[in-house]
């Protein structure tokens, strides 16, 4: 067992790295120079190779690659182009609302798409079973803009039950917090909870089509106590990864409902950063995102070997 997890993390550092890798070639990428950009229209030729020298801009990239990752491993991720502070002073409250966004997204869409998921598969073939089944679907299908979109109309234009956007100002009360988050928590729920849904019902019939729960049926073992104490430990595995990839999803995939909603969490700042050419804070904010998903990762596969070893075995 301990060679197994540490064979997994070490995956989970190669992983990293690679990804360090590419979010740093991204940047590379990005059409535009940095320094220009940021002297914008009072840019002169000795300006910007001034400005280029200062940033280390000048030097070759695996130079800079290096340079760049070392200070990194030591928590400086430089400054802000565009503010000129200290990135990691900057990013500390978007990092905690998207966090906070994300949690409270959880405790809706985790728990409520398991239930969903063992009553579908407690009653298989059932309308009730093809009701949640097509609705999963159905779900699926709909882009998280289109969601955002529909969810603004109603509920923010026609029935302004609730504001269209999510902004937060420094003073605002408990109440006003969680009226700015409902539309876009409903949003991240919908969009993750029919997967989870149907992954949670395949993963629980599978293990009731195993030998000993046909034993237990025939015994006359009640179908819940069946599922709760017999299916669903044996299919936590399989769960438990479907959980870390949602929450993987709630915490690097919510540029598009951050920006919808103007919610001021690490989504909308990395879209901000990327128009600016703010290229240290596009890297710190490209590598936070990397780091959480391989991290979640990498716990669900532990998970998942502790309570089912056999799934290491070659």
């Amino acid at each position: 067992m301990i060679l197994l997890i540490t064979r997994r993390l070490l995956i989970g550092l190669l992983t990293l790295w690679a990804a360090s890798v590419l979010v740093f070639a991204g940047t590379e990428l990005l059409p535009g120079d940095a320094a220009t950009a940021y002297l914008g229209q009072e840019k002169t030729e000795e300006g910007v190779a001034a400005l280029r020298a200062k940033l280390g801009l000048d030097k070759p990239a695996p130079v800079r690659y290096y340079i760049w990752l070392t200070n990194f491993l030591k928590g400086e991720m430089g400054n802000s182009l565009v503010s000129t502070k200290p990135v990691a002073t900057v990013i500390t409250g978007w990092v905690k609302n998207t966090f906070i966004l994300a949690g409270f997204t959880a405790l809706i869409a985790i728990p409520l798409s398991l239930f969903l998921g063992l009553l579908s598969a407690a009653y298989p073939n059932s309308p009730l079973d093809r009701t949640i089944s097509v609705s999963s679907l159905m779900i699926v299908s709909i882009p998280e803009f289109l969601t955002a979109s529909v969810l603004i109309i109603l509920v923010a234009v026609n029935l302004q039950l609730l504001p269209a956007t999510s902004h937060l100002s420094a003073n605002a009360s408990g109440g006003q917090v969680l009226r700015a988050l409902v539309l876009p928590m409903l949003t991240l729920t919908v969009a993750s909870l029919a997967y989870m849904t149907r992954m949670t019902r395949a993963a629980i019939m599978d293990v009731l089509r195993a030998p000993y729960v046909e034993m237990a049926v025939l015994k006359g073992v009640p179908k819940s106590r069946i599922i709760v104490l017999h299916a669903l430990p044996n299919a936590l595995g399989p769960i438990v990864n479907v959980i870390a990839l949602v929450l993987g999803y709630l915490v690097s995939g919510v540029v598009v409902v951050e920006a919808i909603f103007a919610y001021p969490g690490m989504g909308r700042l990395l879209l901000d950063s990327v128009g600016m050419r703010d290229f240290p804070m596009v890297q710190a904010l490209a590598m936070i995102f990397c780091g959480f998903y391989i991290g979640i990762n990498l716990i669900a596969d532990i998970l998942a070997l502790i309570t089912n070893p056999r799934l290491g075995e070659d």
